[in-house]
């Protein structure tokens, strides 16, 4: 299973490395509210991308089950990762950044609990992350159709990549001070490209599997 553990860092990676508002609101939440804030504000970044696979994965399992759909959400999520990364390279805003240092604040627990959901709710929300999610999920769906293990192929695949995108979401917490102030419009603009360019590559490898990956085989 080194491939799914491999495509889950990929996966990983990207929405790591990815610069949108959830980023800025993990500094934002551990300079204004300390560590604990930014961790209870993760925790409900993690939770909400849970849910988001969990809702993905029923319904391309759905479509899975009702014949023959995977080649038209496949070519669908494919189109949009190459949209977003176009988009990433030549159109998204580079927003900018004031604060520094982070605080060391005292919440209670009522404070933790809708800290915890802003950050749930804030990437619920965000339909760019359930499109991503959505067109991942079709992605591993039709990669695991041609593996012996198709369950433990995508539980490999899903697992690592949360793993990963909550550590380094628990690094951006630690690091909080230090990444605001490297967070400079130039910065943020290469960040942005490279992530677009990461997008790009994978809608088109995806693609290319979906639309060539029957013909090589026979």
């Amino acid at each position: 299973m080194v491939a799914a553990f491999l495509k889950g860092l990929v996966l990983g990676l990207m929405l790591s490395i990815s610069v949108g508002p959830v980023i800025f609101s993990i500094i934002k939440q551990s300079i204004s509210n300390g560590h604990r804030g930014g961790f209870a504000f993760i925790a409900g970044v993690s939770a909400s991308d849970i849910t988001l696979v969990l809702l993905c994965n029923l319904f391309t399992q759905f479509f899975h089950s009702a014949m023959s759909h995977e080649k038209t959400i496949g070519t669908a999520g494919s189109i949009f990762l190459m949209a977003m990364g176009l988009y990433n390279i030549f159109f998204k805003k580079t927003p900018k950044t004031t604060d520094t240092g982070v605080v060391e604040k005292k919440l209670r627990k009522r404070d933790m609990v809708v800290t915890f959901f802003q950050g749930y709710f804030m990437n619920m929300l965000n339909p760019g992350v359930f499109l991503f999610w959505f067109a991942a999920s079709a992605s591993i769906l039709e990669d695991s159709s041609d593996v012996n293990n198709p369950t433990d192929y995508r539980l490999i695949v899903f697992a690592t990549c949360l793993i990963f995108v909550a550590l380094g979401d628990v690094a951006k917490v630690l690091l909080a001070g230090k990444i605001r102030t490297k967070l400079t419009p130039h910065n943020i603009h290469i960040i942005n490209r490279i992530s677009g360019f990461i997008l790009m590559v994978f809608g088109v490898v995806l693609l290319w599997g979906i639309l060539f990956g029957n013909v090589i085989k026979q």
